[in-house]
């Protein structure tokens, strides 16, 4: 087996700095990733829902922003339920 020099330098000062051998970190690194591919393997398909709706020029997506669209959606939400229980 070929290793890249810099590569296996970095794995060694790892074993040293953490008090293991480079076996067993070799052994764990490639544990961990034959367990990550056959984690990826069994999750679900999901498809992600995309829009082309796009923002006038000089709105910006922060937080603020956002809250301040939840609030006023809350706003209307609460206003309806409101007028339809007065009827």
């Amino acid at each position: 087996m070929r290793i890249d020099e810099a590569l296996l330098n970095e794995a060694k000062a790892y074993a040293a700095r953490n008090g293991r051998s480079l076996t067993s970190v070799m052994e764990d690194a490639l544990r961990q990733l034959l367990n990550r591919s056959t984690d990826t393997a069994r999750r679900p398909h999901v498809e992600l829902v995309t829009s082309d709706a796009r923002l006038r020029p000089g709105i910006e997506l922060t937080p603020e922003f956002i809250k301040e669209l939840i609030d006023q959606e809350d706003i209307e939400r609460y206003a309806g339920t409101v007028s339809d229980a007065a009827e």
